[in-house]
């Protein structure tokens, strides 16, 4: 069966986190319409990420207001994000590890800030700059897709740290790029350009940087152009499919059509 993280429905929205608030925890909120524009707003750290920048993530998560289709995350100035900041192994809430079920809680906290971008309901995009390192590369494989510029360079930097990815990107990556590739990555910590990230399926386009807001631009129009109900279905489907037999999936295929057939042609019918 497939991960039952992935079918979270969206929670009914609270009030959203004002600009004060995100600004604290390094995060800039954008809403037009359907687009929402979530900004990591660290350039000055190249937007390495803290504890609060995790819960912001995950407020935002939260709070995203219903017509929201399509959210792209980015971040401001020469990076997208260099991953941890490690000035936070300094700080008092830093885990060792000697409480594991604190700790499993406060990961488990830090993690909500990544899964509800996999939401059926939503499509995500990562818009890839610069540096994407250990968490930061694992924010990125939490999108649905990923748009690089030619100076992007991932990295999954944990093991080098003698950490552990443990914001969710080890099943992406995995499911990407198989178990033997991701094992390398991982274990060598090293560094991968925008070209060969694209051909890995890392990156699902790859621009020159002068060109990746019109390239992310252009990817969200097409998006929306699908319909919404469509869209939301079709991603349910698609996240089901890997841990599906051919007959299961089969199901769920038969399932989600009659819920398109009834939406599509139902309404028509029931109102003459």
């Amino acid at each position: 069966m497939s991960d039952a993280r992935v079918q979270q429905p969206r929670p009914e929205p609270a009030a959203p986190p004002d600009a004060a608030e995100l600004a604290e925890a390094g995060l800039l909120l954008e809403v037009d319409g359907a687009v929402a524009t979530v900004t990591l707003n660290r350039p000055e750290r190249r937007n390495a990420m803290t504890f609060a920048t995790w819960r912001g993530l995950a407020r935002i998560g939260r709070t995203l207001p219903p017509q929201v289709r399509v959210v792209v995350l980015r971040g401001a100035g020469p990076s997208f994000s260099a991953g941890i900041d490690l000035a936070m192994f300094s700080g008092g809430e830093q885990p060792d590890g000697s409480d594991a079920e604190a700790t499993d809680r406060l990961i488990a906290e830090l993690q909500e800030g990544y899964l509800w971008l996999r939401r059926p309901e939503i499509v995500t995009i990562a818009a890839v700059h610069g540096h994407a390192i250990g968490g930061g590369f694992q924010l990125a494989l939490a999108c649905d897709l990923r748009v690089a510029a030619d100076d992007a360079v991932f990295c999954m930097k944990e093991p080098a740290l003698g950490l552990v990815p443990d914001l969710t990107g080890t099943k992406p990556l995995v499911d990407i790029v198989g178990v033997p590739r991701a094992l390398e990555l991982c274990l060598t910590a090293r560094n991968v350009p925008a070209e060969e990230a694209a051909r890995l399926g890392i990156a699902e386009i790859v621009t020159p940087r002068d060109r990746l807001d019109e390239a992310v631009r252009g990817l969200v129009d097409s998006l929306l152009a699908v319909n919404a109900g469509a869209a939301a279905a079709t991603k349910r489907l698609l996240q089901q499919a890997p841990g599906n037999t051919l007959q299961e999936q089969c199901a769920a295929e038969r399932r989600e059509q009659i819920g398109r057939l009834r939406e599509v042609f139902g309404a028509g019918r029931s109102a003459t």
